[in-house]
């Protein structure tokens, strides 16, 4: 029963038609405090609801704030992983939910943040085990945020280090695995090729240009990226709906970025 609980969630979070997915994480708060874009939660889960996002992303605390009941339905992804900008380690990322709280707050994945490399991967590791074991056994989808991040990384982007991250995320059972793009199709391709479940990339920091942003988003899905879970370069952008339109125009029908980017000029 699990596998089927966990196959209908995933068709929560993916689109059923391209298969792919475009999730917007939400839970920056946590990390940084207050920021542009997050301060009405209802309000910019309803934008990028608009624009054709498969799924936010949220801390719990958030949820009974930030998920509304009204509009276009969208997906809910709970965070359980946290760590703030003003503690003395902010790789350190603990535990701050458990999948059964998800469970009551309706959500159709979780999401674990990893920092391999850090001086506690070893803890981070256990705890993403111990949540896929709990995911299987409740059926809940799993996204693993599988970040290089330590002192002895010199650069999180090169390919083999995050061909690394995504593979140690497929290893201990996440269903789902988030991280680095790593600036080309022709090296991305390796990262995709060692991961055997889907890789989706994260944003990074908000770029120069959207044609930028978006000229990244296609270099990925032609090396076989299964999507995005891209949070500031779409909630501090003028116009979030437009840029998740934009976005979902490449990661679910295959346009280029410069046809993406003529849906932000559309009047």
């Amino acid at each position: 029963m699990s596998e089927i609980g966990k196959r209908v969630r995933l068709e929560r979070i993916m689109d059923r038609d391209s298969g792919n997915t475009v999730i917007i994480p939400l839970d920056h708060g946590i990390s940084v405090g207050p920021i542009q874009g997050l301060a009405n939660l209802p309000e910019m889960v309803d934008k990028v609801a608009k624009g054709g996002a498969n799924a936010v992303l949220q801390q719990k605390g958030m949820v009974r704030h930030g998920h509304r009941g009204y509009g276009r339905d969208i997906g809910l992804i709970v965070h359980m992983s946290a760590s703030t900008s003003l503690g003395p380690d902010p790789n350190n990322k603990v535990q701050v939910a458990m999948v059964e709280e998800a469970l009551k707050l309706g959500a159709d994945a979780v999401s674990v943040h990893i920092n391999i490399g850090s001086e506690t991967e070893a803890e981070q590791l256990h705890f993403l085990g111990m949540v896929s074991e709990r995911c299987d056994f409740w059926g809940m989808p799993l996204v693993a945020m599988m970040y290089p991040r330590g002192k002895n990384i010199t650069n999180p982007n090169a390919p083999d280090v995050v061909a690394h991250a995504a593979r140690a995320g497929a290893e201990l059972g996440a269903d789902i695995i988030k991280t680095n793009y790593t600036g080309s199709p022709d090296s991305f391709r390796d990262v995709v090729a060692g991961c055997p479940v889907p890789v989706v990339i994260a944003g990074g920091p908000k770029t120069a240009t959207d044609l930028e942003f978006l000229q990244m988003i296609e270099g990925a899905m032609k090396a076989g990226a299964r999507g995005v879970a891209i949070g500031r370069n779409v909630f501090q952008h003028r116009d979030p709906t437009r840029m998740t339109r934009a976005i979902c125009a490449i990661v679910h029908h295959g346009r280029s970025a410069e046809e993406a980017a003529s849906i932000l000029s559309e009047r």
